[in-house]
């Protein structure tokens, strides 16, 4: 039996149809490094060029503008954002990096005026302020140790400053480290940035923008150690989260979230993960809730070049990638209306076209069929 020329066209129509319809199903449940954007929060204002973001209770979250100092507050599960301490007052006019501590205090990095504030989260009422006493400073980002103490990284000048839990005791801030003689050496452009405190109050983690590198710092000896990448490095690293031997690193001119694995006197770590989205614009840091990522959308290099940013400026919440098991928020966090929800964790989702790639790839198998069993003419 001989097959037509028609057949023959047909058949290798319907194959390449159905090599597409794989191609594409592939494609799109399969997107690796992709992670599934859930929620957007949107901020109020043409001029915000946030940065910093911390997870209160209640599902809670506070943000920051580098421009005015503003600092807003939102919840999970509402698509929208509230002003909650004007920009201007106790002169902070610029906020970086902030936390919030068990008792509700929130603890703010205000960047290139070298001021650190202390707020009351309940009445709004400013706890306590300092100054760096350094020129140049820019208090970049804050973490809180177990025990309640506060450490803050300075971008432009080799230094850690503490807040002791007592924030209104005398001596309560000093300069913690100054880092000589460690390997932390400062260069060019920004140096420390974020930096977070290990769940057993051992060791705090900081990330060296302009190198890419990472240290250890031990809280006891205050002795510092690069942590060995294997000859990688995390450049333009900004915000850190830190869950057991699980390091999240933002490194936020590539847009991209590195995942690494430590080793257990932290010495050393792997990378294990890269993960982007498209809705990521310049992401500086990151707020967890449950297995939930909310990443501040800076649009900070537009800032610097004097671009117009694209409004409105939002925060996305995200899946987190190989979440290590967290305990339960203090509010489920929800998909806004009209998103598509995704699993807490562990992966990076599916992707909105799924549906319709194995419907395309049925099709196409069906098809392929019918042609394997259609009768040759002679």
């Amino acid at each position: 039996m001989v097959a037509g020329t028609g057949d023959r066209r047909r058949d290798r129509m319907k194959r390449w149809l159905f090599g597409l319809a794989a191609l594409l199903a592939g494609l799109a449940l399969g997107l690796g490094g992709a992670l599934a954007a859930t929620e957007r929060y949107v901020l109020p204002g043409d001029n915000v060029f946030p940065e910093g973001i911390a997870a209160g209770s209640g599902g809670a979250f506070y943000v920051g503008s580098t421009t005015t100092g503003t600092i807003y507050r939102g919840t999970v599960g509402s698509p929208t954002i509230e002003p909650f301490l004007p920009g201007g007052t106790d002169g902070r006019t610029d906020v970086r990096g902030l936390k919030v501590d068990g008792r509700g205090r929130l603890f703010l990095a205000g960047g290139g005026t070298g001021q650190i504030f202390v707020y009351d989260g309940a009445t709004k009422g400013l706890l306590a302020k300092f100054a760096t006493g350094l020129t140049p400073s820019f208090v970049n980002d804050v973490t809180i140790a177990p025990n309640g103490d506060a450490y803050f990284t300075d971008s432009n000048s080799p230094a850690i400053y503490r807040i002791a839990a007592d924030v209104t005791a005398p001596g309560a801030f000093s300069r913690w480290s100054d880092l000589a003689g460690t390997p932390i050496v400062y260069g060019q452009g920004f140096n420390l940035n974020g930096i977070a405190a290990s769940d057993d109050g051992k060791y705090l983690v900081t990330v060296q923008s302009n190198t890419g590198k990472l240290f250890r710092v031990d809280l006891a000896t205050k002795a510092i150690a690069e942590i060995a990448l294997g000859g990688q490095t995390v450049p333009a690293g900004d915000g850190l989260l830190l869950s057991g031997q699980t390091l999240w690193v933002m490194r936020n001119a590539a847009a991209t979230l590195v995942t690494l694995q430590l080793a257990p006197d932290f010495g050393s770590a792997t990378i294990v993960a890269t993960t982007t989205d498209p809705d990521l614009a310049f992401p500086t840091t990151f707020a967890r809730v449950g297995d939930r990522l909310l990443v501040v959308n800076s649009q900070l290099d537009k800032r610097t070049a004097g671009q117009p940013p694209v409004l409105p400026f939002t925060i996305v919440g995200l899946s987190l990638p190989g979440a290590a098991p967290a305990p339960a928020p203090s509010a489920t966090p929800q998909p806004m209306p009209g998103l598509p929800a995704t699993g807490g964790g562990g992966g990076a989702g599916l992707s909105p076209l799924a549906p319709l790639a194995v419907i395309a790839l049925l099709l196409g198998t069906l098809a392929l069929g019918r042609t394997r069993r259609r009768p040759r003419r002679a």
